[in-house]
């Protein structure tokens, strides 16, 4: 239970964090960090790192705010913990956003005001990038099916499919 001390009482014995290492590779850098087993990937990124592109709505794996790409592969980083990421490459809109994959779709988004308060465009851009490199953006029920876990409030989704529409007709024009 502890030492006593000197009126007799016992203290508790104290509770050590257990912290762990990782290694990632994260926007294309290596990085590592020590991090506390339940850690999330989202608090990770937004707090110890300063990268707020991911943003924390529903907590629950539910509305995509907080996707972020883990070994090209969408990711709610709200329930993602940190020490998953180990040995892995995580990309977040930040890192996205200086590749060249990035331009058509913020065209695309732009050219058809697929965005309006934004909150939740990070995490739609880099799941239609995710669904855009496997091939999974054929037709508009694929690209509402493949985006059925990112929720947007204010445009409707038909601003957004539209966009997503003319990103697979570019690419299969090319």
């Amino acid at each position: 239970m502890g030492a006593p001390r000197p009126d007799g009482r016992r203290l508790r014995p104290r509770r050590v964090a257990l912290i762990m290492h990782i290694d990632l590779e994260l926007n294309g850098a290596r990085v590592a960090l020590n991090v506390e087993p339940s850690a999330l990937l989202l608090d990770v990124l937004r707090d110890d790192l300063g990268l707020t592109g991911a943003k924390l709505s529903c907590d629950v794996q539910v509305c995509g705010a907080c996707t972020v790409l883990v070994d090209g592969a969408p990711v709610s980083a709200c329930s993602f913990l940190a020490v998953e990421a180990d040995g892995r490459a995580v990309q977040t809109i930040e890192g996205f956003r200086e590749t060249p994959a990035f331009a058509p779709i913020a065209a695309a988004f732009t050219r058809h005001a697929a965005l309006q308060c934004g909150f939740c465009t990070a995490g739609m851009v880099l799941t239609v990038h995710a669904l855009q490199q496997a091939g999974d953006l054929t037709d508009e029920a694929s690209i509402r099916h493949g985006l059925a876990g990112n929720l947007c409030r204010c445009t409707g989704y038909r601003a957004i499919v539209d966009a997503v529409t003319d990103l697979t007709v570019s690419a299969s024009a090319e």
